[in-house]
């Protein structure tokens, strides 16, 4: 990945590029603050040519006034440096990981991305919005990050690209019941199919195992794994099924915590057999 360098040549951003970064850098909730606005066209010796307009109309002017008269994109990625340095986010890095996540989904259409060190450097462009989103979503690549099992992002892909993180814990419990469903041959939900799945049915060896069931410790531990699968049900996938999605407050780190269990439990199951 290689840094884009303060003096090179940059082509000017279109119109619908312009308009999109300069949405994001003065959201009325999260973006800059007009004193910031001004403050670092100044900087950035870009006029600041309609102080008085919408914030976002008054960065997307800047920006369209300036390039046309010098027919480069420079002063776009200079001011994005400079509003973006990490530096200025210690006491709210939640804050940079947001306006980040906004200018890469735009900035990955001309081959660019914002790195955590706040400099702008040169990528492989991306061709849809589907690619874009994909790149930019940080929960996603959070989990990358992690080793998330496959079939966790098999399930809840395209709500986590959409940050529908309700939905997204709700799919990726549906994916544990389907795969003890397909291990056991049951048709039965949550605390039933556990139940018959991997209980010790009247002194009976369970239905399907995660180890040997050789000694003490590992029947301890397929009981442990029962009660964890139980707990993920009366926690997780029973009120998400019950409640309204606004009366369910899920967070990113929620998110990224409750899809790590499942992952767990997937790699569990990679090793389960009928008995």
């Amino acid at each position: 990945m290689e840094t884009l360098r303060y003096r090179e040549r940059i082509d000017p951003f279109d119109a619908q590029h312009l308009e999109s970064i300069a949405r994001v850098l003065a959201d009325t909730s999260d973006g800059l603050t007009g004193s910031q606005i001004g403050y670092l066209l100044q900087d950035c010796r870009i006029p600041d040519t309609d102080p008085t307009m919408t914030k976002w109309k008054r960065l997307f002017n800047a920006f369209v006034g300036f390039q046309r008269q010098h027919r480069v994109g420079n002063h776009v990625v200079v001011f994005i440096r400079k509003a973006m340095n990490p530096v200025s986010y210690t006491s709210n890095p939640s804050l940079f990981q947001l306006r980040r996540d906004g200018l890469n989904k735009v900035l990955a259409f001309r081959g660019m991305e914002l790195g955590e060190d706040g400099k702008v450097h040169r990528v492989k462009a991306v061709q849809n919005l589907d690619e874009a989103m994909s790149r930019a979503n940080r929960v996603r690549s959070a989990l990358l990050q992690r080793a998330v099992h496959q079939k966790v992002l098999k399930y809840c892909t395209a709500e986590i690209l959409q940050e529908n993180y309700f939905h997204a814990a709700f799919e990726a419990m549906k994916s544990i019941t389907a795969r003890i469903r397909q291990l056991s041959g049951l048709t039965a939900d949550g605390d039933a199919i556990v139940g018959q799945a991997f209980g010790f049915a009247k002194g009976a060896k369970p239905m399907v195992a995660i180890n040997c069931l050789s000694t003490e410790t590992e029947e301890g531990e397929q009981r442990g794994f029962a009660n964890l699968l139980k707990g993920l049900y009366g926690t997780i996938r029973n009120p998400l099924a019950h409640t309204p999605k606004i009366e369910w407050s899920m967070t990113e780190q929620d998110l990224l915590d409750i899809l790590t269990v499942v992952s767990l439990v997937h790699r569990k199951l990679d090793q389960a057999r009928q008995t």
